[in-house]
């Protein structure tokens, strides 16, 4: 049974989080998901990873 994620993408999977946590959200006008998956090319699954780490990594900013 696999997670759905290629392990390969895990670098990019935390550049894209990166990305979302320190660009502004009015930098960003189109959906998130949208966003994540044109500009690093990741599936939906991978795209949801990167968000679900964005939102960690601001919260440790907090």
């Amino acid at each position: 049974m696999t997670s759905g994620i290629d392990h390969e993408n895990t670098a990019l999977i935390g550049e894209a989080a990166l990305w979302l946590a320190t660009t502004p959200k009015q930098s960003r006008p189109r959906p998130a998901i949208v966003d994540i998956k044109e500009r690093f090319g990741l599936t939906a699954l991978e795209a949801i990873q990167a968000i679900r780490e964005a939102d960690l990594i601001k919260a440790r900013a907090s």
